[in-house]
């Protein structure tokens, strides 16, 4: 089994996704062409990078195999992973809050109050 990837979304596409059984991305993916996921050692900075300050969003943990996942350079030149194509609920391992903490950034689930 690969390692498990990450998607943070607003609550509110994911509940939408859940509901259709599939989630085809967010604005930003679809402008891009394939759904954004970071790794463990990404997804905080991805966090901290493009969803600074945001509230109301899940962490979606994602199992990778059987997807078409291809690991493409962002603009600093690190390799992150692209899912081409929809993510079905069948790939998805957990979903969680990711808050706000007192310090203004993310708290992710296992972090210490």
């Amino acid at each position: 089994m690969g390692q498990a990837l990450f998607k943070i979304v607003p609550a509110s596409l994911w509940r939408a996704a859940e509901a259709d059984g599939r989630f085809t991305g967010s604005p930003v993916d679809a402008r891009d062409g394939f759904i954004h996921l970071s790794t463990a050692a990404q997804v905080r900075e991805t966090a901290a990078r493009h969803f600074a300050g945001q509230t109301d969003l899940l962490l979606v943990t994602v199992a990778p195999e059987g997807l078409d996942v291809r690991w493409e350079p962002s603009r600093g030149g690190d390799l992150f992973p692209h899912l081409y194509g929809d993510l079905p609920m069948r790939a998805v391992q957990a979903v969680a809050p990711l808050p706000l903490g007192a310090d203004g950034t993310h708290a992710f689930p296992g972090d210490r109050p």
